[in-house]
């Protein structure tokens, strides 16, 4: 049986109509706008199912343009995210999709960084403001932002998760859940590691001087 939190049942502080339209889809895009860790300089929000339906009625765009500028689903910037986006030059737009989704509010981020990048991100708000990461750059995940997480983009080969945990251990990290997801045998891979602790970014620097690894990122918990 599952337990509840007073937050489950009280709701996140957030700007607003709706825990999953409003808070849930302004920490999704905040999350992904740490993934990307980077300056972000186009976006766009893909929009499955209730998203899609209710998204202008409910100040979802809102709440995801906000998110990606950095702003907390209680910020009172968030209801003015459209204009400040377009003072900073950050081009956005919105697009209805009538796929099929994991859930009925999704939404898929294809984020452009001035460095060149591009990441396709793809998340669920499941309710009171919780969310869930599913895919990343076409590998999937599954994570909820609400740990301290470390991400790491490596070739998958042996030795990276021992390399990668003994750095952790060398800190006092102690693991809270950790998963390694990959397209195939020796391809590209995502290590998603969520801790109980700040994970230090000497942790991360090391990290990202082990052969093989591609990127490494902390998510503090959104």
């Amino acid at each position: 049986m599952r337990e509840f939190s007073v937050f489950d049942i009280m709701g996140p502080i957030m700007i607003g109509p709706s825990s999953s339209h409003t808070a849930g889809a302004a920490r999704l895009a905040k999350i992904a706008r740490k993934i990307a860790d980077d300056e972000i300089k186009e976006v766009e929000f893909i929009l499955y199912e209730s998203f899609a339906r209710t998204y202008k009625g409910h100040g979802t765009d809102r709440a995801l343009l906000a998110g990606i500028l950095g702003f907390d689903p209680d910020d009172e910037r968030l209801p003015r995210s459209f204009e400040i986006a377009e003072e900073l030059g950050l081009k956005f737009k919105f697009t209805e999709s009538d796929e099929e989704a994991p859930h009925p509010n999704t939404v898929r981020m294809i984020i452009k960084t001035s460095d060149g990048k591009t990441y396709n991100i793809l998340g669920c708000s499941v309710g009171g403001g919780n969310v869930l990461l599913k895919e990343i750059n076409g590998i999937e995940v599954e994570f909820t932002g609400e740990y301290e997480t470390l991400i790491t983009t490596h070739i998958d080969k042996p030795g990276i998760v021992a390399a990668v945990t003994k750095v952790l251990a060398d800190c006092n990290i102690n693991i809270a859940f950790m998963r390694v997801y990959r397209h195939a045998k020796g391809d590209k891979a995502i290590m998603v590691i969520e801790s109980d602790q700040e994970i230090p970014e000497r942790a991360k620097e090391v990290i990202k001087n082990i052969d093989g690894i591609l990127n490494a990122i902390i998510l503090n918990p959104v």
